[in-house]
């Protein structure tokens, strides 16, 4: 027997809000999802397994004309294999830069941590007017060179 979801169970499936499922339909990037007789919306398992496709692209920062391309090629079927693929390995490469750019983000906020822990325990922010890269715990020195590079508001 094949499950058949509403719009609100679909939206709860994938944690997103019903408006999402709605503006996705309207977009064109739901032409595959079926309608009851009274136009309801009918989402299916296999439906739900595209939409958990279309939600981790579009975290990954893609457009959703992009998505909506990327469904297309689906829809044209294998001759599109070669396409879709490029389209993967170019956003696995804009997310893994990404994730650079994350990384170095959480490495100076790291940085600003240990520094503001260490002015709180001495009460002042004098105690590191001073201070050298042997001061600082190893994994945060790289982050205290690049920082000494430019103007840091402290």
């Amino acid at each position: 027997m094949i499950m058949t979801y509403t719009v609100g169970e679909t939206a709860k499936l994938i944690g997103v809000a019903p408006s999402t499922l709605r503006y996705y339909d309207k977009e064109g990037l739901l032409p595959f999802v079926e309608r009851s007789g009274g136009g309801v919306r009918m989402f299916k398992d296999v439906d739900i397994e595209c939409l958990n496709i279309i939600e981790c692209l579009k975290k990954t920062g893609m457009p959703l004309k992009d998505i909506k391309t990327f469904l297309d090629m689906v829809a044209q079927g294998d001759s599109t294999i070669d396409a879709r693929l490029a389209l993967f390995q170019k956003q696995r490469a804009a997310v893994e830069e990404q994730m650079r750019e994350l990384q170095s983000t959480l490495d100076v906020i790291d940085y600003k941590c240990w520094y503001y822990e260490t002015a709180k325990k001495a009460g002042t922010t004098e105690v590191l007017k001073d201070i050298g890269e042997q001061d600082l715990p190893q994994n945060l020195r790289s982050v205290f060179q690049k920082l000494k590079l430019v103007e840091v508001v402290k």
